[in-house]
């Protein structure tokens, strides 16, 4: 699977900030020097466990790759400490009133293939026309993450969404074009639209609502799966559904269901009511 420009920019970002942090072109920084860093991002910085693993990927690449050395594999690498965050959900409600706010029909309906798919921001703009299945009402997601394809439920409301989304611009590859130049760019575009072009559109709806989450696109996803489980969805067709390789990323969704958490709540005033 080739490499996002977010990413290759993200590694950029984590060189230059080495490079900085020693005042020096990397190529000069020593292996030690790169050691000490690491404990600094710890213990200094106190960034996060991913955003710790990115930098030591990141360096050890330009390491590998840019300088052509080899990585010493006698280096103890310094991890920030894993830590674990409930990623925020919305409200099926919330969701709603956030697409209400969305005017554009096309980027409306990138969102809400992405909730009701449970798709990623770029598995929803890299969809084709010639993904979607109409006989069998699945949607054909390419190369997501892990380069593994899959295929997800579509439900009919969506793709009438979708159906009249593709009338907006008629492009005969992309499902979700960038807009392009002149009046009838989107028709004629070659590639899809960027993913800050919905990033913003989600972001203006958020807004609009007054919702004060701190939510993102990738919101919807989480959303998407933990309101099947509040349905009665079984935990596997889930993991399908999302593409997720092993389940106990799944059973996340379990700390988040509303329904558990109500049916704890009765289950403990009623042993709780006579304390």
């Amino acid at each position: 699977m080739p490499v996002l420009p977010t990413t290759e920019m993200a590694y950029w970002n984590c060189v230059r900030q080495l490079s900085e942090f020693y005042q020096k072109s990397p190529d000069l920084i020593e292996i030690e020097e790169i050691r000490q860093y690491f404990i600094y991002l710890k213990t200094v910085k106190k960034v996060a466990r991913q955003t710790s693993t990115q930098h030591i990927c990141a360096i050890r690449l330009f390491w590998e790759k840019t300088l052509q050395r080899t990585w010493p594999s006698e280096l103890q690498i310094i991890r920030s400490n894993p830590c674990f965050k409930l990623p925020v959900v919305l409200s099926s409600q919330e969701v709603r009133r956030i697409l209400s706010k969305v005017p554009n029909v096309v980027h409306h309906c990138a969102l809400a293939t992405i909730y009701s798919c449970g798709l990623r921001l770029g598995e929803a703009l890299a969809i084709k026309v010639t993904d979607i299945d109409r006989k069998r009402m699945v949607l054909h997601v390419r190369a997501g993450k892990g380069n593994r394809d899959r295929y997800v439920p579509l439900p009919q409301r969506t793709l009438e969404l979708l159906t009249k989304a593709w009338k907006e611009h008629r492009n005969q590859v992309w499902l979700f074009p960038s807009k392009g130049r002149g009046r009838n760019g989107a028709r004629h575009a070659t590639s899809p639209m960027a993913r800050t072009t919905l990033q913003l559109a989600f972001r203006k709806g958020l807004l609009a609502c007054g919702i004060k989450k701190e939510a993102h696109i990738h919101t919807l996803r989480h959303s998407y799966a933990t309101h099947l489980l509040e349905m009665g969805e079984s935990l596997r067709q889930i993991q399908l559904n999302l593409g997720h390789s092993s389940p106990k990323t799944t059973t996340l969704y379990t700390h988040l269901t509303s329904l558990s958490k109500t049916q704890h709540q009765k289950r403990l005033n009623a042993f709780m009511n006579d304390l």
